[in-house]
C-alpha cells in the first residue's frame, strides 16, 4: 500500500523538518492536556482545605464533571471543525481557547464561575489530543503507528508530572499553577502560528474530489461490530480509570490517612509510572500482539488497584504499587486505541478511531463523577479502589471478546489506493 510519505523513499531536507515540528509540537500540546487535567486533582485537597470561594467536596465534583463535559464537546466537535479550517488552524485555536480560560480560572469570584471557566477551558481542550494525534499519525509510515501513538501520548503523563512537582513546591498557592499552564500555551500557541505546517494528507484530500466520507454505520456492519462494541466498551472503562485517579487520587490517599503531601506525591509516582508503561507497552505489543498485551496489562491494573485499597505503612510499597498502577492502567487505554489502527482498514480507521475517542469521553465523565459521589458519602477509601478494579475486570472481559485478527488483513482495502489522503478524510468524519 502506497503513502504519502513512503518509508521507503528519504524525504526532503525541508520535509524531514517539517516533520520535526510536527512531532514537537503535536507531543508538547499533548503534555499540556495532560498538564491541565491533573491540575484540578492536585489542587482539590487544598480547595478543600482552604474553603476556597466556600467550596465543597459535591462542588469541586461538579466542577471536575464539567471540566470533561466540555473536553468531550470539543472532542466531538473537531471532527468537522478539522475538516472545514484544516488541522494546523483547528489546533492552534484550541490552544489559544484553553490557555485564555485557563488563566482566568483564579481570578474566579465564585464556585459557579470557577466551573464555568473550567467548562470554556474544556472546549478548547478537547480538540487538542484528537487533532495532535491525528497530525502525528498522518506523519507516520503505518508500521509505526501504532508505537507513535503510545510515545505521543507519554506527552500527556509529563504534563501530568511537571504539575505534580509543581504542586508539591506551591502548596497552597495553587493559582500559580493556572498562570504557568495560560502562560505556556499562548507561547506553544505562537510557535505553531510559525513553526507548525499544515497535514499533507489533509492538504491532499482536500484536493481530491473522489474521497468519500465514511458513515459511523459502516462500522455497525457484520465484519466490524463484534469488534467496535469490544472497544468501545474498553475504551470507556479505560478513560473512566484513566481521569477517576488523575483527577481523585490524592483525595483519596488523603482520606486514607495519608497526609496531603502523600497523597499530592503519589499523583507524582502515578504519572511517571504512566510514561514508563506507554513506552514499554508499545514494545511489547509491536512484538507479542496488541490483544494479548492489552489483555495483560488490564490483568495487572486489577490486581493493583485493589492492593490500593489497603493500606501501607510502607513508603516503598506505596509507592511501588502507584508505580505499576500507572505503569499498567494507562497504558491499556492507549493500547486499545493501536488495536484500533491496527484492526481497521484504512478506508474506515479515522471513523473507528474518533467512535472509539467520543465513547471513551463518556467515560472520563462518569469516573470523576461516581469517585466523587463515593468521596462526598465518605467512603473514598477503600471504595473508590474496589470501585476501579472492577472497572478493569470490565475491561478486561471487553477485550477479551475482541478478535485477534486484524480486520485490515481480513478484509484489505485496495492495494493501489493511495493510504494518506483517504485516512486524512476519514479522521475528522
Amino acid at each position: 500500500m502506497r503513502s504519502v510519505t513512503s518509508s521507503r523513499t528519504p524525504a526532503p531536507a525541508g520535509s524531514r523538518g517539517r516533520g520535526a515540528w510536527t512531532v514537537a509540537l503535536c507531543w508538547i500540546t499533548v503534555m499540556l492536556e495532560g498538564y491541565d487535567l491533573v491540575v484540578l486533582g492536585a489542587i482539590i485537597p487544598t480547595l478543600l482545605k482552604t474553603h476556597h470561594l466556600g467550596m465543597t467536596a459535591g462542588d469541586a465534583t461538579t466542577i471536575a464533571t464539567l471540566s470533561l463535559v466540555g473536553v468531550a464537546i470539543g472532542a466531538v466537535c473537531v471532527g468537522p471543525l478539522a475538516d472545514r479550517l484544516g488541522r494546523r488552524l483547528l489546533l492552534i485555536g484550541s490552544v489559544v481557547v484553553f490557555s485564555l480560560f485557563t488563566i482566568l480560572v483564579p481570578l474566579a469570584g465564585s464556585v459557579t464561575m470557577f466551573a464555568v471557566l473550567r467548562l470554556l477551558a474544556g472546549l478548547g481542550l478537547g480538540a487538542c489530543m484528537p487533532v495532535s494525534l491525528t497530525m502525528m499519525a498522518e506523519h507516520m509510515p503505518a508500521s509505526r503507528r501504532a508505537r507513535a501513538s503510545t510515545l505521543t501520548m507519554t506527552g500527556y503523563h509529563t504534563g501530568a508530572v511537571i504539575t505534580s512537582l509543581l504542586a508539591l513546591q506551591v502548596t497552597d498557592d495553587w493559582e500559580i499553577l493556572f498562570y504557568v499552564l495560560g502562560v505556556a500555551g499562548f507561547a506553544v500557541a505562537v510557535i505553531q502560528w510559525f513553526r507548525l505546517p499544515e497535514s499533507e494528507a489533509f492538504v491532499q484530500a482536500r484536493q481530491s474530489t473522489g474521497v468519500p466520507r465514511v458513515p459511523f454505520t459502516e462500522l455497525l456492519k457484520p465484519a466490524y461490530l463484534r469488534a467496535g462494541i469490544g472497544i468501545w466498551v474498553a475504551s470507556f472503562m479505560g478513560l473512566l480509570l484513566v481521569y477517576g485517579l488523575n483527577t481523585w487520587l490524592p483525595k483519596l490517599m488523603n482520606d486514607a490517612g495519608y497526609p496531603v503531601p502523600t497523597a499530592v506525591t503519589q499523583l507524582l509516582v502515578l504519572n511517571v509510572g504512566g510514561v514508563v508503561g506507554l513506552v514499554l507497552g508499545g514494545f511489547v505489543a509491536d512484538r507479542r500482539g496488541i490483544k494479548g498485551t492489552t489483555l495483560g496489562w488490564f490483568g495487572v491494573s486489577v490486581v493493583m488497584l485493589a492492593c490500593l485499597s489497603v493500606k501501607m505503612d510502607s513508603d516503598l510499597l506505596l509507592n511501588t504499587v502507584v508505580f505499576l498502577t500507572g505503569v499498567f492502567v494507562f497504558s491499556a487505554q492507549v493500547l486499545v486505541y493501536a488495536y484500533v489502527t491496527n484492526f481497521y482498514p484504512a478506508a474506515v480507521r479515522g471513523t473507528a478511531l474518533g467512535s472509539a475517542s467520543g465513547i471513551g469521553r463518556i467515560g472520563s465523565i462518569v469516573g470523576p463523577s461516581i469517585t466523587g459521589a463515593l468521596v462526598t458519602a465518605g467512603i473514598g477509601h477503600p471504595w473508590g479502589f474496589y470501585f476501579f478494579a472492577a472497572i478493569a475486570v470490565l475491561a478486561f472481559l471487553a477485550v477479551l471478546t475482541l478478535p485477534r485478527r486484524a480486520g485490515a488483513e481480513e478484509a484489505p482495502s485496495a492495494p493501489d489506493a493511495p493510504e494518506a489522503p483517504a485516512e486524512g478524510a476519514a479522521a475528522t468524519a
